[in-house]
């Protein structure tokens, strides 16, 4: 009920990607590069091992999106 009329916040996959570099992430806090990189990385190594699935390329790419959450009070 709370989120599915989303009302919590609109935003693009790249706003939702830029938001990412804010958060730092508790399951890997000593990384030295922006989140946002590890979803392209992730998304790249997925292209190249699987270059006919480009649903799976996009899946790489959006599978830490919601972690955004945390950013507006959830709990990671």
């Amino acid at each position: 009920a709370q989120y599915g009329p989303c009302s919590q916040r609109r935003m693009s996959v790249m706003e939702a990607l830029a938001l990412l570099d804010e958060l730092v992430d508790e399951s890997d806090p000593d990384v030295d590069f922006p989140n946002s990189f590890h979803a392209y990385q992730t998304a790249e190594g997925i292209r190249r091992a699987h270059p006919d699935k480009d649903w799976f390329h996009l899946v790489g790419l959006l599978h830490d999106l919601g972690k955004v959450l945390a950013l507006f009070g959830e709990p990671q």
